[in-house]
């Protein structure tokens, strides 16, 4: 009789977690088979604790539910959608590049819409349902961030990041109290929510140039730019505080930061662009 701790069928359950997702993959796999990192991309961690966000390699096909993504191009990257026919996704209107025609469309029914418009935040949300192919991409060269959420996850996405998001995933928007409007050009104190409960799901979002994330311990801080934040686990705290830049001449003159503190991740892109308001 074969020992089954050292057999075929022990091999069969021996697994690698992906350190970007924390999927679990075959021992043999190479890349995660639910975001498509490297499996090895915790060596890839700065001495100041950021890691890059994974690359995604040109037409790399990522599973979620009955549907695949891939993802192709580099500098404008594209998502390309097969939805299966049970299976919808939800975008902001514009970022649609095409579709096929048996696709079916609609609009996401949202609440205080008024509150989005004067937020400078998106009021139209649009549904693509399976089956059928469609592709999207922001107007930027940056990279595509595959983020598979587990049940149970909450996800805070500074304005007009995401890209698409699977229809299992609940989506609002949330005004961060105590913030100014000095965050993000003016209108930062809303911002994306993504939320799972029993079901898992998929979030893309764009990010301007690299994205990089980083890991905040229960009471560790970091000041970030404003207009660098791409995102964070709503465990993480966010508040804006001002910093004098000397005395003198400019002694008026302050530097508007946001302290992040943890526990939890925090995105952050290294082109960033300021939404100023008229």
């Amino acid at each position: 009789m074969t020992d089954a701790a050292h057999g075929p069928a022990a091999e069969s359950f021996e697994r690698i977690q992906c350190q970007w997702c924390q999927s679990m993959n075959q021992k043999s796999a190479l890349s995660c088979g639910a975001c498509g990192a490297p499996l090895d991309i915790r060596n890839l961690v700065s001495e100041s604790g950021w890691r890059e966000a994974p690359r995604i390699h040109d037409m790399t096909e990522i599973h979620f539910n009955s549907s695949t993504c891939q993802v192709e191009g580099e500098i404008v990257p594209t998502a390309e959608i097969n939805l299966g026919p049970a299976d919808s996704i939800f975008f902001e209107h514009h970022v649609m590049l095409w579709k096929e025609e048996r696709v079916s469309m609609s609009v996401m029914q949202l609440s205080g819409g008024m509150k989005r418009a004067f937020a400078g935040m998106p009021f139209i949300i649009s549904v693509a349902g399976g089956p059928g192919r469609i592709a999207f991409s922001r107007d930027a060269t940056g990279e595509l961030v595959v983020l598979p959420l587990h049940p149970g996850m909450e996800l805070d996405v500074r304005e007009h990041a995401f890209l698409l998001c699977s229809h299992q995933v609940g989506y609002s928007f949330i005004r961060i109290k105590g913030l100014s409007n000095i965050l993000f050009g003016g209108q930062g104190m809303y911002m994306d929510r993504f939320v799972t409960t029993g079901a898992p799901g998929l979030l893309i979002l764009h990010g301007y140039g690299n994205v990089f994330e980083r890991r905040l311990a229960a009471g560790e801080s970091i000041m970030v730019e404003p207009g660098a934040f791409l995102y964070k686990d709503s465990s993480v705290t966010m508040n804006v505080e001002f910093q004098k830049l000397g005395t003198g001449f400019f002694g008026g003159t302050s530097m508007s930061l946001a302290r992040m503190t943890g526990p939890g991740r925090v995105g952050i892109q290294s082109m960033y662009v300021h939404h100023h308001t008229e």
